[in-house]
């Protein structure tokens, strides 16, 4: 009875289909992205071994068991040597950050991105229509928005948004907001801003569950320039062929699993709790329930849905088993990760059956930038750019995550052979690395042989004053 109530049901599902991806697919196709510019800081501003052991040594709010359970962290993190931090933080200031730190940290980005961007495109900045700002930990007035308004002097009658609080999932929420404008108005162009602010939210006490960022969090950001000029689609990179996003805030665990509070002492830093990697799975499979029947062949869809069909009828033995027969690869050429730690690039990876090739792009971001938040998915678009990767026709799926508890996806379609100068210019031809490890352990491994009672630390690991 089952198998017949299948025979019946396939035909119709594939029908419904077609005609969902007939209604929808073509929905996004007039929001191109122009060009993009990620932010490579200044080299002084690199964060390596040793620096990093002065830093750490600096927080007098740590002990022994609080040096071995981060010598762990940062050996498992998957980041290199050559990342970058805020001025504040070289400089010793971690403790006692200023407005003006947090500002000029900004600053150096928007003017080397934001400069770089209109000239390379050659858009003025009057002729900027759209304006999207999202820098989720630092919110001042005028906002960053009015601040980059003021020093291009752009057009008194510009559509300007300033996003605080997204988290690492914010540039596509910027995206989204540029893609509904778009909708409504023809010929405009858009500026989206991505960064994340470290100057003011560096954490100087000794909570495992919120020092654990100081470790995975490091600077950066991108400028992209968009457009649904549709006389300017031959000149531009990507077009957007569909955009989900999904919001568990309304669960409690979702919601308290990562975010910015204080701890039992009072100091300030961003909580990252144990309930984080479930609300990333529980958020990734909802996204991909709504993303797959826009984005995957008609085939592939139905294939899944009779799998759960005849799980749920258990026409096939037992209902215990795998995950469901669905791949991705069929409706995505290229897979861009957000590069939240090692963790969570090996469980998407797992999740939708990707391979070393496919998950390349993600580690080698992690290493040499480490996770720079919502910019952190444009170096590894950067990647495969600079890897020649990307011909006319592919499919990029962007994946990222963000506090609320937010999973956000997009599928872009290459417009043209894409083998631009970009961030990655001076050293791609290094990467992939054949090993990713970095020297921590070796350097700084003699503490797991350490005793507390008599533990001290010897004078070459001292901050240098």
């Amino acid at each position: 009875m089952g198998f017949f109530i299948l025979l019946c049901v396939a035909p119709l599902l594939y029908l419904l289909i077609e005609i969902w991806q007939c209604a929808f697919a073509g929905g996004d196709k007039s929001c191109y992205i122009l060009d993009y510019e990620c932010y490579q800081p200044k080299d002084d501003r690199k964060i390596n071994t040793d620096f990093c052991g002065q830093i750490i040594t600096r927080n007098k709010n740590l002990g022994l068991n609080e040096y071995k359970f981060l010598l762990k962290a940062i050996v498992n993190s998957g980041i290199g040597e050559e990342t970058y931090g805020p001025r504040n933080v070289l400089q010793g200031r971690e403790e006692n950050p200023t407005l003006d730190d947090s500002l000029e940290e900004m600053d150096e980005f928007f003017h080397h991105s934001i400069e770089k961007l209109l000239k390379r495109s050659g858009v003025s900045p009057q002729e900027i229509d759209v304006l999207v700002v999202n820098v989720s930990m630092l919110a001042v007035s005028p906002s960053l928005a009015s601040r980059i308004i003021n020093h291009y002097k752009m057009r008194e009658d510009i559509r300007s948004f300033n996003l605080t609080g997204m988290g690492c999932s914010a540039s596509l929420i910027s995206i989204d907001v540029v893609r509904n404008i778009f909708k409504a108005n023809k010929n405009q162009h858009a500026l989206v801003v991505t960064s994340e602010s470290l100057s003011p939210n560096w954490y100087n006490g000794n909570d495992r569950s919120m020092i654990l960022a100081n470790c995975l969090f490091r600077s950066g950001g991108c400028a992209m320039l968009l457009t649904n000029k549709t006389s300017m689609r031959k000149k531009a990179m990507f077009r957007l062929n569909c955009l989900v996003r999904t919001h568990h805030g309304a669960r409690d665990e979702a919601y308290g699993c990562c975010m910015q509070k204080d701890d039992a002492e009072g100091r300030l830093g961003f909580y990252l709790g144990k309930y984080l990697p479930k609300a990333a799975t529980r958020s990734f499979i909802d996204n991909l329930t709504v993303l797959a029947p826009k984005i995957l062949p008609v085939k592939e869809v139905l294939g899944f849905i009779v799998f759960r069909l005849v799980r749920r009828l258990n026409l096939g033995g037992s209902r215990k088993g795998g995950g469901a027969p669905i791949n991705f690869k069929t409706g995505v050429d290229h897979f861009c990760i957000h590069t939240g730690g090692k963790a969570v690039i090996d469980g998407i990876g797992t999740n939708l059956g990707l391979c070393e090739y496919d998950l390349e792009p993600a580690r080698m971001t992690l290493h040499r930038f480490g996770n720079t938040s919502a910019s952190s998915l444009w170096y590894v678009l950067s990647y495969m750019e600079a890897k020649k990767r990307l011909k006319k026709g592919d499919r990029v799926l962007m994946i990222s995550f963000g506090a609320g508890f937010k999973c956000n996806s997009c599928l872009w379609e290459v417009v043209r052979d894409l083998e631009g100068i970009n961030v990655w210019k001076e050293f791609v031809d290094n990467y992939p690395l054949k090993k990713i490890a970095n020297p921590f352990l070796e350097k700084y491994g003699w503490i797991n042989n350490e005793d507390e009672s008599t533990f001290k630390i010897p004078d070459e690991h001292l901050p240098k004053i």
